[in-house]
């Protein structure tokens, strides 16, 4: 059974009759990112949409070995996203593009999903404990408050079920 909102087109607004769908996701290398881009690949196959997949470069991410250039640590931490942490899009044979950008992972995420014209967000989450402002981590939070879109949060797999909002 297609997914309440998902499965019709309707569900996930396509701006454009000749654009696929885009379904934008965050990812940072983590276990609980790497879930959350299965999911995104695999709701992305259901609805026929395309995955962009956004890494959000921050302050301490742009610090390098000495002697090696920003633009080479860009480009290696670009070659990173594409073939490590892209693989399973790339086995599934998932269409896909990659975004390396420069702040806050929320600000990058929104930004990215409004000029993607996207239909949703999927980002994971690396909170601890019961308390969801905890459990869901502050990127998630943050990112559920600011969106003017749907997100869905996934948890790790022994979490529990994601968290859907908008």
């Amino acid at each position: 059974a297609p997914l309440p909102g998902l499965g019709d087109a309707g569900g996930m607004q396509q701006h454009e009759t000749a654009a696929r769908r885009q379904i934008v996701v965050g990812v940072d290398g983590s276990p609980g990112s790497q879930h959350a881009l299965r999911w995104a690949g695999r709701l992305a196959r259901l609805v026929d949409a395309d995955v962009v997949v956004v890494h959000a470069v921050g302050l301490l991410e742009e610090r390098h070995e000495p002697g090696t250039s920003a633009a080479a640590r860009r480009a290696e931490l670009r070659k990173l996203v594409e073939h490590e942490w892209c693989a399973p899009l790339t086995t599934a044979d998932c269409p896909h593009q990659v975004e390396v950008r420069d702040g806050s992972p929320v600000d990058v995420l929104l930004g990215v999903a409004a000029a993607s014209r996207a239909s949703l967000v999927v980002t994971g989450c690396r909170g601890v404990g019961d308390n969801t402002a905890l459990a869901l981590g502050s990127t998630s939070l943050k990112l559920l408050q600011a969106a003017r879109l749907p997100v869905l949060v996934v948890p790790e797999p022994d979490r529990g079920a994601p968290a859907v909002a908008g």
